[in-house]
Order: C-alpha cells, then sequence, then structure tokens
C-alpha cells in the first residue's frame, strides 16, 4: 500500500464522517418547517420498522408547517404513533387522509440548547477524522517499518494527511456554523 492508497482511504473516511454529521444536523430543529426534521422516523408497517419517507410524501406547504400525505391511508395512526413515540417534540393533527404538523417558534433558551447540539455533534465530526488521521499515520508508519516508504515518503505522506485533516475539520466547522447561524435566526 502506498501514500496514494493511504491518503485515498483516509479521505473518503473523513468524506463519511462530514457527510454523516451533515445527515444529523438536518434533524436538528431550526425555527422554520423542515421534512429532515421527520423524514427519519421509523413506522411499524406490515411488521418492520419503515422510514417515514419510504411511507408518505412529505412536503412544507408553510413556513411553520410539515404535511404528511401517506401513500396508503391505512397507514395514518401508525404514523400518528411513531411521531408521538419519536422525541422531536411535536403535535401531529390528523384527518385520516394528511397529517399536519405544526412546528412552533423556538424560545431563546431552546436555541441556545440546540446550537450546544450542534457543537456537540460538530466536536463528534472532528475527533472522528482526528482518529482517521492518526489510523492513517499508523499505516503510513508501518509502511515505513516494512521498508516500502523511505523516510522523505512518510513525510510527505504525513504532510498530506494533515492537510486532509485540515480541509475537513474546516468542512466541518462551517457546516456547523452555519447550522447555528440558521437556529439562532429569529
Amino acid at each position: 500500500m502506498g501514500i496514494e492508497e493511504i491518503v485515498l482511504e483516509a479521505d473518503e473516511r473523513m468524506e463519511k464522517s462530514v457527510t454523516l454529521l451533515t445527515e444529523q444536523l438536518r434533524g436538528v430543529r431550526t425555527g422554520r418547517a423542515n421534512v429532515g426534521l421527520v423524514d427519519s422516523i421509523r413506522v411499524e408497517y406490515y411488521g418492520s420498522p419503515t422510514p417515514l419517507k419510504q411511507l408518505a410524501n412529505l412536503s412544507t406547504p408553510e413556513p411553520q408547517q410539515i404535511l404528511i400525505r401517506p401513500f396508503d391511508p391505512s397507514v395514518v395512526g401508525d404514523i400518528v404513533k411513531a411521531i408521538q413515540a419519536s422525541d422531536i417534540g411535536l403535535t401531529p393533527n390528523s384527518d385520516n387522509k394528511v397529517i399536519r404538523l405544526n412546528v412552533p417558534s423556538l424560545s431563546v433558551e431552546q436555541r441556545k440548547k440546540l446550537v450546544g447540539r450542534v457543537k456537540d455533534l460538530a466536536e463528534e465530526a472532528r475527533v472522528s477524522i482526528r482518529n482517521i488521521r492518526r489510523d492513517a499515520n499508523k499505516q503510513a508508519d508501518q509502511q515505513q517499518a516494512d521498508k516500502i516508504l523511505t523516510e522523505d515518503d512518510l513525510a510527505s505522506c504525513k504532510e498530506e494527511i494533515q492537510d486532509l485533516t485540515k480541509r475537513y475539520e474546516t468542512k466541518v466547522n462551517e457546516i456547523a456554523e452555519k447550522k447555528s447561524e440558521e437556529i439562532l435566526e429569529v
């Protein structure tokens, strides 16, 4: 395994960490309605937990409302139960055809808590990226110990890995900053 493979593998793994952070942040509430709040809720459908987005059309017809229109009207009750059981803190209103979720405005205190949650998720992503850097550096050290890489190759490999780490940590910081601003927007 040469420098390119080590760096490429680290790059792919760091990209996955950033993607995971982005997905996690989609589920964090802001002041506006967002289908990301509910699309991953699992609904018991014919005995198996199924993501809500596979069972219904999700939309935001108004800034403070999420509209859930199930493909199969018989599943409305199950969707309502799943939403009530989830920890999103929204109460579903149903007319047995569609489900409406009214998203109330957030208080200043709630916004600060959510910003704290965003910071925690961002820190988890940064720690993950640093762990990937550590693993890649170990691989490079092992390659040098096995006489596959020279000392100069080892130094340049570690430098490339460090550059990757900085780039991905910057990406994480930008994503977290953008989400925090979105939450604090009144």
